[in-house]
């Protein structure tokens, strides 16, 4: 786990304070863990930890959401259960298993950094168990990750093998030239819902969540939330190495996380696809995953008790 620094002002309380051991009495709860998977990128990257990094940008924010008018240290604490280790290895699997083995049951979301993509493949398999046929997933991401054998290109299509339902399975986003006519094929065969990035400049980012959850969710289904940051715009995320010009804003990023984590479906999210090596100096896309975790939190703050 990194150090946190405390803010030298009692009166600006920084979000990095938010990351604790356990969770604070009388505090809604969120578990944080970390697995940088890289070995199996398409495009190879550094090992240089993202989890790390986001820790760390957490100290550049506060706990306040003015939007809410809300602290969110007077209300919620997220228990950081460490990084899994060697989270690509042979054995990633118990790996996996034995670090969420660890999580309390009370927590109302379960966040988990990448790493890359492979991450959503490992986590989720992990998180479900043999309860796999009974979630839903949604992603957000400019690619299909339906790519044959195991990588951070093949997520999706490996969960379908191992029992995931592709009529719960949403994927919102998908970007014009960074797919195939093969896999989209693939896809379509699942019964998997695509909601192109086309089709989402049509609509507010708002609809779009609201669509995903109802197909992810039906049947009061546990969502699994997938946030590949390369389905932003590249020039927001020049640390995300398959991201493209025209992808969704920062703003169209943070609107969706804090739409599908309001919900009480959403069991989890992860957040993938950042190589801390390429990132600009001025940390953009470190610092977007960082906002994205408040936003889960002020998500959740948004659900009724």
């Amino acid at each position: 786990m990194g150090v946190v620094q405390h803010s030298p002002d009692p009166n600006w309380p920084l979000a990095a304070t938010l990351l604790g051991e356990s969770a604070l009495p009388g505090h809604r709860a969120v578990g944080l863990l970390g697995a940088h998977t890289c070995l199996t990128s398409v495009t190879p990257r550094s090992k240089t930890s993202t989890p790390e990094a986001i820790r760390e940008a957490l100290t550049r924010f506060s706990t306040w959401s003015y939007s809410d008018q809300c602290d969110l240290a007077e209300h919620l604490s997220v228990v950081d259960y460490g990084d899994v280790e060697n989270p690509d290895g042979d054995d990633a699997r118990d790996r996996f298993a034995s670090a969420i083995a660890k999580f309390d049951d009370s927590l109302s979301l379960r966040i988990f950094l990448g790493g890359d993509n492979a991450l959503t493949w490992h986590a989720l398999r992990a998180l479900a168990g043999p309860e796999l046929s009974s979630y839903g997933l949604i992603t957000l991401d400019a690619h299909l990750d339906m790519r044959d054998g195991v990588s951070n290109g093949s997520p999706v299509r490996q969960l379908l093998d191992e029992g995931l339902d592709g009529r719960h399975v949403v994927q919102v986003g998908l970007a014009d030239f960074s797919n195939s006519p093969h896999y989209a094929r693939q896809a379509r065969a699942r019964h998997v819902t695509v909601i192109s990035r086309d089709e989402a400049r049509r609509t507010s980012i708002e609809e779009i969540a609201q669509r995903a959850l109802a197909i992810a969710g039906e049947g009061a289904r546990r969502i699994y939330v997938d946030i590949d940051v390369d389905a932003a715009d590249r020039a927001a995320v020049p640390g995300c190495p398959a991201a493209a010009p025209g992808g969704f804003s920062a703003d169209e990023m943070r609107r969706f996380v804090r739409a599908l984590t309001s919900h009480p479906m959403v069991y989890a999210l992860d957040i993938t696809e950042i190589d801390v090596e390429r990132d600009s100096a001025d940390q953009r896309t470190i610092r977007l995953a960082a906002v994205l975790v408040l936003e889960a939190l002020s998500g959740v703050m948004r659900r009724e008790e």
